[in-house]
């Protein structure tokens, strides 16, 4: 309780009472802007401060007037789900010229505002920071004018900034996701999934226009998410020679019957000679009965005359070279519009309210600084030294110093890079290593997309790594049955983009096969095991490793990989598939909010799966902008319940007239979905009417989101690169010998990176009985919803993000 205290009073300091915070848009629009925006405002106002917004970016600064608003509670509502930028985006040449920054500085003063949020690309931050150098400069001018007095110089003196990365792009460094980026990547996929269904039809090329113009990030992750055979980026021009290269690679797995090519090259795709990338050497490959080919393009590409090339000359050049039937797909701002993803929500929600809390504890010393993403934590870097770093990446691909320019980007984008090299090309079997080593892949518990694109990593990488692969049919029960097979390359073909298990999947438990399962792992050689899945994954390997002293059969490496949409598992902050179910309950939740605005007066109570964990209700809460969620693991009563009907019954008294209430299925044995419905509708008779919603299995389906596409390639791909490791460690005498707590592990997300925790110290920190981790980190987002839904509570800022510097050597990665 003291810590709560302590934690209060550290909140209490950080009162923005008599403070003016103005919040702009500014450069191109990124969805999830407007989620930043309604973080702000409704931060800024629960600190006790006035929130502005500036609309038209700088443009409004500049013209003052209207253009500067002063925000209300109410005037954020409904902003959460849509895209691009309510408050308006604009470029503005005004401002980068001292007349213009000194009549926005005027119409600041005149608000008293000197806190601002700028939410853009690096130009509009690095203009920021350029206003706030020349702030004290520009109010000795005002007053010399006579436009402001020295009261109210002396008042404003100090202009703090903070900065939000709004990017589709996803090219600023420092931070491993900006604004927008998730959002993108989702529009890019769901136009590839489609055309790949009515491709599979026809014998057809297709072509599609990409942005990223001066960074690959988009076509990188997009390859990686699509299971691409080619990928051209600013960032790793291809070496000479490359089309043949590229050639020889379709042409290979056309051999091996696979129906779809697809290469991927984004708008500032060069070769080593830094000329830009044509289509013009790729020869006809149609004697492999390929059914079809998608090649993307950005939409800036130019060839090495420095000529346009638009997608009707790449149309041409196809037609020409390969006698294809080919078709064009222009993407353009298609990529930049719609809803934006849950992460993109969640995303600028966070780094809103800390963005917030940052202006509060902002000095004359502090400088401006960007909120940034590292990991699963929000971090607070310098603005300049990012943008310092960003300027570097483009001076190093000037410089052909690709490499560094690589390194410059940031991890995330290495190991991206880095995991598309392990699964890009298929060497041929003589130039293999030969381990000699056997590794079993499984899918235990219950289905949850993106599973397949972590075992066609698993299968890929460990093909390349030298080992022979199998894959176990329905989990544990298979394994003890004998369905088992080895797997190879060509047979996981179009994995990544399939929802549920290929392989199917079970929640049969080891415990009670044991020596059936040992018999099949002597019967098969198997020297290794990989487990994707959920919390019954986790039991199983921990019942596995406890049966080493009694069976020596499973002695060998064994990993367990974190794949559940309930994210339940100890040891990781996220799980393959929860991102997708996120995406599922917030596309629902939508719809519904949009139902209750049209009748007016309507509250939902929404019922989510999960166990007895309440991550997807909580954190699809926030994203959907939830009036209240209810979990097991904060328990409520009857007065709670009664105090959140009052809350919505206030509200309904508002503009807003609607509420949206979202209940894990396990938080309560006694206050059902129904009882809380029901409970609902008659204390809210006659101020609104109540309707319920039991989302249920929808929330496992479908085609998995980018982002689980992309966790579940990355961590596979890890995953096998230890196993091999350990295999090598454990070789002894001609036989793998592997008994040690290190041997037996679980990949998991902890806060900034990637960790292997054995399985047994993991023990301490899980309640079995309600298959939950002890600790869970989302719960600190309850607060966070909790203010976003205008209701009081302690918001816990100890783990707040502290100014930090940017890393520019990283040191080596220690497992």
């Amino acid at each position: 309780m003291a810590k709560r205290q302590d934690t209060k009073k550290f909140f209490e300091n950080l009162s923005g009472a008599g403070k003016s915070i103005g919040v702009l848009t500014s450069g191109g629009d990124a969805q999830g802007m407007n989620a930043a925006v309604r973080a702000v405002v409704r931060m800024g106002i629960y600190v006790g401060a006035k929130v502005y917004f500036v609309h038209e970016g700088y443009q409004g600064m500049v013209d003052g007037g209207d253009n500067i608003e002063e925000a209300s509670w109410e005037s954020v509502s409904s902003m959460l789900q849509v895209g691009g930028t309510v408050i308006g985006s604009a470029r503005c040449k005004e401002f980068r010229s001292h007349e213009g920054r000194l009549k926005a500085a005027h119409h600041l003063v005149q608000r008293d505002i000197t806190n601002l949020c700028v939410i853009g690309g690096d130009g509009s931050l690095t203009g920021a920071n350029l206003f706030r150098e020349e702030w004290s400069g520009l109010l000795e001018e005002l007053v010399q004018q006579g436009l402001i007095d020295e009261k109210a110089a002396q008042n404003n003196s100090e202009l703090h900034i903070v900065g939000m990365v709004g990017s589709i792009d996803n090219d600023f460094c420092g931070t491993d996701m900006t604004i927008g980026t998730d959002s993108a990547l989702h529009r890019i996929i769901e136009v590839v999934d489609a055309i790949m269904t009515t491709a599979q039809s026809h014998q057809r090329t297709f072509v599609l226009e990409v942005m990223g113009r001066h960074c690959g990030y988009l076509a990188l992750v997009s390859a990686l998410a699509c299971g691409a055979d080619w990928v051209l980026i600013p960032e790793m021009p291809p070496e000479d020679g490359w089309e043949e290269q590229m050639c020889q690679k379709l042409s290979e797995s056309r051999s091996r019957g696979s129906r779809l090519n697809i290469i991927i090259v984004a708008e500032g795709a060069i070769d080593r000679q830094g000329k830009a990338i044509t289509v013009n050497n790729v020869k006809d490959n149609r004697a492999d009965k390929k059914r079809l080919n998608i090649i993307i393009v950005a939409e800036g590409a130019i060839d090495s005359h420095n000529k346009p090339i638009t997608t009707d000359h790449i149309k041409e050049l196809v037609v020409s070279c390969l006698g294809f039937d080919t078709r064009v797909t222009i993407l353009g701002h298609v990529q930049r519009g719609g809803t934006p993803s849950a992460f993109d929500r969640i995303l600028a929600s966070r780094m809103g309210v800390e963005a917030v809390l940052a202006l509060l504890e902002a000095s004359a010393s502090t400088p401006a600084c960007v909120v940034s993403l590292c990991g699963n934590q929000a971090v607070r870097l310098p603005l300049m030294e990012c943008v310092q770093m960003t300027q570097d990446v483009q001076k190093a691909m000037d410089e052909k110093n690709f490499e560094e320019a690589v390194r410059l980007r940031g991890r995330s984008f290495e190991n991206n890079l880095n995991t598309y090299k392990l699964l890009s090309y298929r060497k041929a079997d003589s130039e293999l290593p030969n381990s000699s080593f056997n590794v079993a892949v499984l899918n235990v518990g219950a289905p949850a997309a993106g599973m397949n694109a972590a075992v066609r990593s698993a299968v890929r990488v460990g093909i390349t790594e030298g080992h022979k692969m199998f894959a176990v049919n329905d989990g544990f029960e298979g394994f003890y049955k004998g369905q088992i097979k080895e797997i190879k390359w060509g047979d996981v073909g179009g994995w990544t983009g399939q929802g549920g298990s290929i392989l199917g999947t079970k929640r049969t438990l080891p415990a009670k096969h044991l020596d059936k399962i040992a018999e099949q792992i002597r019967i098969h050689n198997i020297n290794a095991l990989l487990v994707i899945g959920g919390f019954e994954a986790f039991e199983c390997l921990l019942q596995l490793y406890e049966a080493r002293t009694s069976h020596e059969d499973f002695c060998i490496p064994m990993c367990v990989l974190p794949a559940t949409i309930s994210n339940n598992v100890p040891g990781t902050d996220l799980s393959i598939g929860a991102d997708t179910s996120l995406n599922a309950i917030v596309e629902t939740c939508d719809r519904i909010k949009q139902s209750a605005s049209g009748t007016k007066r309507r509250v939902f109570i929404i019922e989510t799966m999960g166990g007895y964990c309440g991550y997807l209700a909580s954190v699809g809460g926030l994203a959907a902008g939830a009036d209240a969620v209810y979990i097991y693991e904060e328990p409520f009563d009857i007065r709670d319940l009664q105090s959140n009907v009052e809350h919505l019954t206030e509200k309904m008294k508002t503009g807003i007239q609607r509420g949206l209430v979202l209940r894990n299925e396990n938080s309560n044995e006694n206050f059902t979905t129904d009882f809380i419905y029901q409970l609902y509708s008659e204390e809210g008779k006659g101020v609104f009417d109540c309707r319920k919603n039991v989302l249920g299995h929808m929330q496992q389906g479908g085609a998995p989101s980018p982002f689980d596409r992309n966790f579940g390639t990355k961590i596979a791909a890890k995953a096998i690169q230890w196993i091999s490791r350990k295999l090598k460690e454990s070789y002894k005498e001609g036989k793998v010998f592997a008994n040690t707590e290190d041997t037996a592990c679980l990949l998991g997300m902890r806060r900034r990176a990637m960790v292997f925790q054995p399985v047994v110290q993991l023990k301490d920190q899980t309640d079995f009985v309600h298959r939950i981790p002890k600790e869970q980190w989302w719960l600190k987002l309850r607060p966070l919803m909790k203010i976003l839904a205008k209701y009081k509570t302690s918001y816990d800022v100890s783990d707040s993000g502290q100014l930090e510097h940017v890393t520019r050597v990283r040191p080596k990665k220690v497992d």
